[in-house]
């Protein structure tokens, strides 16, 4: 078989949507709360399986968003952090650090724990790649508190967060680092990214070679309200630098890449022993649910360029990554799933594997 996973995220259920408004306003408490969160993560998991997804995730459904989950509630933040701006006009902001010593106050092993608790089948966990996190340190500093003891601070926060999912029996830990293609957006020299790598593979050599081979890493161009970040930003930019990480897995946007043969040769350039390339094969941007038979000729068409023993399949990016975000109905995402999962099987057969 060729492996296929989902990135993480799939749209809240309309009854978690309107229980976090409740909350918010006040209408409902906490526990009551928890309560719709348990139910739709129960829900995503039962709707994973029967849609044949060999792996599932809880759909991020108790997450506030791929990114803030370590940092939602913690008092030494503000709310004017990095803008990010997507092509269609919409932002998102990150908040800001105020203060010191920095620490997670939700690690991922909670949200996988609860997850396991509904299923038998292998649990994949995404979590925030500590470059993304480092955005919330403010460019003019924190009195009493240097940049260099944040990263010391956030590195063992982000290994905490790994090791946890881990040890709790993840079948493999996901890094989110969808800001490394705007990274070059933003620092076109690269800079940027070479820091984010840096501070990436500083947290990831903290591992051994055998917990590297259950990690992997994400990137895309954004996704989110059925718009990117960064999607103007030349791939072959990228890839070659993205593959200085020391994980297991790489999961790479593709089937909404202008030209995927390209990027599929730079892809074969930077093979190396013991890594696998989990292509996208499905794009949660395009309304469209692709046919089983669509996915199975991206599949062959990767398996051109990537050695079939170490090609797998997933989604372009995570269908909801904001809580907030309805852009993709729940229908169309496990839809697109089910073909994924068709199509990657079509194609095992006809590659003999």
């Amino acid at each position: 078989m060729i492996p296929t996973e989902l990135i993480g995220s799939i749209p809240r259920t309309p009854e978690l949507l309107a229980a976090l408004s409740d909350f918010e306003k006040g209408r409902i408490d906490g526990a009551a709360f928890a309560e719709a969160q348990g139910r739709a993560t129960r829900e995503t998991i039962e709707r994973l399986e029967a849609a044949g997804s060999p792996v599932v995730t809880d759909g991020e459904q108790s997450k506030p968003s791929f990114l803030t989950y370590p940092v939602e509630g913690l008092s030494d933040l503000a709310a004017d952090g990095v803008v990010i701006p997507f092509a269609d006009g919409h932002t998102r902001q990150l908040p800001r650090l105020t203060s010191g010593p920095f620490r997670y106050k939700t690690h991922a092993e909670e949200y996988l724990r609860a997850a396991k608790k509904h299923t038998k089948s292998p649990v994949k966990q995404a979590v925030a790649a500590p470059s993304a996190l480092s955005l919330l340190y403010p460019h003019d500093g924190i009195a009493g508190y240097p940049r260099e003891q944040f990263l010391d601070d956030l590195a063992n926060e982000a290994e905490t967060d790994i090791r946890g999912c881990l040890d709790a029996g993840a079948r493999v830990v996901q890094l989110d680092f969808e800001e490394a293609r705007l990274s070059l957006k933003l620092d076109p020299s690269g800079g940027l990214l070479e820091e984010f790598i840096s501070l990436n593979n500083k947290v990831l050599s903290r591992f051994t070679e055998a917990e590297r081979a259950r990690i992997g890493v994400y990137t895309g161009p954004g996704a989110d309200q059925d718009s990117t970040h960064s999607l103007d930003v030349d791939y072959a930019e990228l890839l070659p630098r993205l593959f200085k990480l020391t994980v297991g897995n790489f999961y790479l946007q593709l089937a909404g890449e202008p030209d995927r043969a390209r990027v599929l040769s730079v892809i074969a350039d930077q093979m190396r022993p013991g890594i696998r390339v989990f292509v996208g094969v499905t794009d949660p941007l395009d309304p469209r649910v692709e046919t089983a038979q669509e996915v199975r000729d991206h599949v062959l068409e990767a398996a051109r360029h990537i050695p079939v023993e170490q090609l797998g399949t997933c989604d372009d990016a995570g269908f909801a990554p904001y809580a907030d975000d309805t852009s993709t109905s729940r229908d169309v995402a496990f839809a697109k799933i089910r073909a994924r999962v068709e199509g990657t099987a079509l194609a095992a057969r006809e590659l003999g594997v």
